[in-house]
């Protein structure tokens, strides 16, 4: 029996989503009791060439809202990037799991061989559905998540793989 589309990514997304929630919750406290500014958490990258904590979660955000959308063939909410708190990256992962939740299976289980076509700057992707989701979406969102746990991590907030795994 074969997996749908939606059901290989959606439930996964917005549990990823929430143990990111939580991490930076974590982060938060652990900031508030150490008496560390939250900016030296919002502003820390693993290597100069990389994003910060910040552009991380955002840009986990946006591959599943923007890839979800693409697949769905509606009109992504549009997010400004301008979150600097801990509080406003909480509320921007709410609105995407808000998001998710507005979308049915079938808009997405019926995109499987969809043409996606799309440009990020000066590079030019085109994919179909399936290989979308598989090779771009997926891969894509856990690399983000990932790094704003090492960024965490790394920077001393006591985290571990169950937090990234969650419960």
């Amino acid at each position: 029996m074969a997996i749908s589309m939606y059901n290989a990514s959606v439930p996964q997304f917005k549990k990823m989503l929430g143990n990111l929630a939580a991490i930076l919750k974590k982060a938060e406290e652990h900031g508030t009791a150490k008496k560390i500014d939250s900016k030296v958490f919002l502003d820390a990258r693993l290597f100069p060439n990389m994003f910060a904590l910040t552009k991380q979660v955002q840009i986990a955000c946006d591959q599943v809202k923007n890839g979800l959308a693409r697949l769905a063939g509606i009109e992504p909410p549009k997010f400004d990037d301008k979150e600097s708190t801990f509080a406003e990256l909480q509320e921007r992962i709410a609105k995407t799991i808000a998001f998710i939740d507005s979308i049915q299976p079938d808009q997405i289980d019926g995109a499987d061989k969809k043409e996606i076509k799309f440009s990020i700057g000066e590079w030019k992707f085109e994919f179909i559905g399936d290989q979308y989701v598989l090779t771009w979406i997926i891969p894509n969102f856990y690399f983000h998540i990932t790094t704003a746990y090492n960024i965490l991590r790394h920077n001393g907030v006591e985290i571990g793989k169950s937090d990234y795994l969650g419960g």
